[in-house]
């Protein structure tokens, strides 16, 4: 049998409402042969917020059409995939869960027609390939997946009102689209959940939260979806390590079909279930975990929240200015400071938001006085203690920033050059110290009980590699390794868990550190730029060193782009995003404050670093 229009464009099923115009076939698509990809966003002004909509098929479509209609409304705005399921035959769009999985990849979805007949059963065949990226699950969290995709869409012609049309009876699970359609479509808020009490800051003050990400369509309902996701519980991989105070099984009420703040930024979330009973502790946690996942998504804008039964009536209500008080991310702490190593091998010390003509000057206590030459230090995220490492890379000594004088050092390296004795050391949110022993015959991850004691070594699951730098986000729960094998340095994010009773020696381990800069060939520096967020240099394969923001998901969002700096050899940042970027460089240490161009700070010098 003939192909059918061979080489001709077609239709595209989708429409933009800013101009009231139907958008003209991106790609043309016959019969037979390699076809090409379908991947909406290219058209003009795809990454402006308008909204797309999907065109349910024509009663003459071709099978070609189907296909192609069907792979572009999913990159629609179309709230329920309801005209994509027009694409499909009664049983598939039955069966069909759009909300299993999204398959994303790299160019968006390559097709080839099988056979260019019909095939024993009059139904025909068409093959989706292309480069896998990522899985978002159905618990909208990212995975990076990078493998080839190949999947099959069979299509049978059914009975329609003016005689036999071709509908879709067999397709993957979940949805498939390009990762620049991804980009458009999805948006990432950061869910939070409290950290398990082994995890958290000791002593007072508010609670600790963690940050969860997670992928919402960022036009359909962001609000209501982060809520439920939220009421879902945390994603299973940062599960064993938090809690949520929504018991297992709180919902929405049935008739909060759709939420949205009032004209005074409240917003009222009816619960049902077990949500609709707990105490008034309990449900001021419940409301703080609500106020900071809701921070985080921008077009949210609310300034309260107000808990009710599923009846109507309250349970309780919190709002921004009390929030930090029950619960907080670490992140959110403003460092007074920013910290390198000076030509002197002191630590110095610049007010944190000053200029660029503020002059460092050393901190007080020992690490300021030339009593041990330095090569790395660590800042304590009170500002109160530090750590540092040697010029040799053997020593680690903790002093305080007040005053007094060095003692001995709480731990040794018998690594036979300064690259292989102790890495940087890095300071979690409960005070605790955190370095790895980069010897070759020897290497280790080692925590420290607030910063002194015999050293415990860390458990490393799954790890295929040495250790050569270390960053414990403020939480505690979530740790970024940069992990050496051969000649490729990757940046993995593992989860903290801890084990033993009150008086015991505490077990640590990091468990399933996954890959969070997976398009890099070579990361080289790293430092935690946010609740979720991490800056990092490296290179892809086959370019040149740069700097870029990555998601501890492995995601990489399109954001700011960092302008260019000559031969970075460290970064640093504070999980404040307000605060400048730090770098050690070519051109000495240098900051990046906001809107502004990188800033020389001191032509010599090492180490830059922030709080923690």
């Amino acid at each position: 049998m003939r192909a059918e229009g061979n080489g001709r464009p077609l239709r595209a099923g989708l429409a933009l409402t800013a101009c009231a115009v139907l958008l003209a076939g991106c790609a043309s698509m016959p019969d037979g042969g390699n076809l090409k990809k379908v991947d909406a966003s290219q058209r003009p002004d795809s990454q402006s917020q308008v909204r797309v909509y999907a065109i349910p098929p024509s009663e003459n479509a071709r099978a070609v059409d189907i296909v192609q209609g069907f792979l572009e409304a999913l990159t629609s705005d179309d709230p329920d995939f309801t005209i994509a399921r027009k694409y499909l035959t009664k049983d598939a769009s039955a069966a069909w869960d759009p909300e299993h999985s999204t398959t994303v990849l790299a160019d968006g979805p390559n097709t080839v027609a099988d056979n260019l007949g019909n095939d024993s059963g009059g139904g025909r065949t068409y093959s989706l390939t292309g480069r896998q990226v990522a899985m978002v699950n159905k618990q909208h969290a990212y995975v990076p997946d990078e493998k080839s995709y190949a999947q099959t869409v069979h299509l049978s012609q059914q009975s329609g009102q003016n005689g036999r049309v071709w509908r879709i009876d067999r397709l993957p699970k979940g949805i498939v689209l390009g990762e620049s359609d991804f980009e458009r479509n999805y948006e990432a808020v950061n869910k939070y959940y409290f950290a398990e009490p082994g995890a958290g800051t000791r002593g007072g003050g508010p609670k600790a939260l963690v940050a969860d990400p997670i992928y919402v369509r960022q036009r359909i309902d962001p609000l209501t979806e982060t809520v439920k996701s939220l009421l879902d519980g945390p994603t299973h991989w940062l599960e064993p390590v938090v809690n949520s105070r929504f018991d297992t099984g709180t919902r929405l009420a049935p008739d909060a079909k759709s939420l949205a703040p009032d004209d005074k930024n409240k917003l009222v979330v009816p619960l049902s279930g077990r949500g609709g009973r707990v105490d008034q502790e309990r449900c001021t946690e419940m409301a703080a975990q609500l106020l900071f996942t809701l921070q985080d998504l921008a077009s949210s804008g609310v300034e309260q929240v107000e808990l009710q039964r599923e009846g109507g009536s309250q349970l309780c209500v919190l709002g921004k200015d009390r929030a930090g008080t029950v619960a907080s991310p670490r992140s959110t702490n403003r460092p007074s400071y920013q910290y390198f190593v000076d030509d002197k091998r002191r630590l110095v010390r610049m007010p944190g938001n000053a200029g660029s003509n503020a002059r460092p000057e050393p901190v007080s206590g020992p690490f300021g006085q030339p009593e041990e030459a330095l090569q790395s230090v660590a800042v304590s995220r009170n500002e109160v203690r530090a750590a540092g490492v040697s010029a040799d890379g053997h020593r680690l000594y903790t002093a305080s920033l007040v005053g007094g004088s060095l003692g001995g050092p709480e731990l040794r390296s018998r690594g036979k050059t300064p690259d292989q004795g102790l890495s940087t050391p890095s300071w979690d949110g409960r005070g605790d110290l955190w370095v790895a022993d980069r010897d070759r015959k020897r290497p280790r991850l080692l925590w420290l009980d607030q910063g002194t004691g015999e050293p415990v070594q860390v458990r490393v699951s799954g790890l295929d590699g040495r250790i050569e730098a270390v960053r414990v986000a403020a939480d505690g729960v979530r740790i970024a390794l940069l992990v050496k094998k051969g000649d490729k340095t990757s940046l993995r994010i593992g989860r903290v868990e801890r084990s033993g009773g009150k008086g015991e020696q505490p077990e640590i381990s990091v468990v399933e550190p996954r890959e969070a800069a997976p398009q890099m060939e070579e990361v080289t520096a790293m430092s935690w730029a946010g609740p979720s967020r991490l800056v990092v240099v490296g290179r892809e394969s086959g370019g040149v060193q740069q700097m870029r923001y990555v998601q501890c998901d492995g995601s990489a969002r399109a954001g700011a782009t960092l302008p260019g700096l000559t031969g970075v050899k460290e970064i640093a940042a504070s999980e404040d995003e307000t605060q400048p970027l730090l770098a050690h460089s070519d051109d000495g240490i240098v900051r990046l404050p906001s809107g502004a161009q990188w800033q020389t700070v001191g032509k010599d010098g090492t180490g830059p670093v922030y709080p923690g």
